[in-house]
């Protein structure tokens, strides 16, 4: 699967990510400080990254800032993304099952690898909801403007 990933620097897990998710098979599209000449800074990083996402050159995405918060608030603006800021496993099999999120939002400040791991985990090994009332919700959001 093509993952666009994202980060504003090297710091934390940043690497870390690219390497597992190539370790999961994926094909990693690197954004930001991952990337080279491409603006690192969180706002552009995360957008070029939920960009690939929504026009379907990417299946998901993954951005990263040291709090999660800004790339997930930036991600969050391109229409047709649902990012979701995650801490652990709990949160991120919940954001794909009830959210249809689309894009994973880490802090590099908080997650060590051994929970980057459990976090890769739940998001890759969940899927969308089947049931009519998680799916009216997911329209709804993409429907605020």
């Amino acid at each position: 699967m093509r993952i666009s990933v994202a980060a504003d620097e090297r710091a934390g897990v940043a690497d870390a990510l690219v390497k597992a998710l190539r370790e999961r098979g994926h094909e990693p599209v690197l954004h930001g400080a991952l990337a080279e000449d491409e603006r690192d800074d969180w706002a552009w990083a995360s957008e070029a990254a939920a960009r690939d996402v929504a026009a379907g050159r990417a299946e998901q995405g993954v951005v990263a800032c040291w709090t999660g918060t800004g790339a997930s608030i930036a991600a969050n603006k391109v229409q047709g993304v649902r990012a979701a800021l995650c801490a652990d496993a709990e949160t991120a099999a919940g954001a794909r099952r009830w959210n249809d999120a689309n894009v994973l939002a880490l802090s590099l400040r908080t997650t060590s690898e051994a929970l980057l791991a459990e976090i890769l985990d739940a998001w890759f090994g969940g899927e969308a909801s089947p049931d009519e009332d998680d799916a009216a919700n997911v329209r709804h959001v993409d429907e605020i403007s």
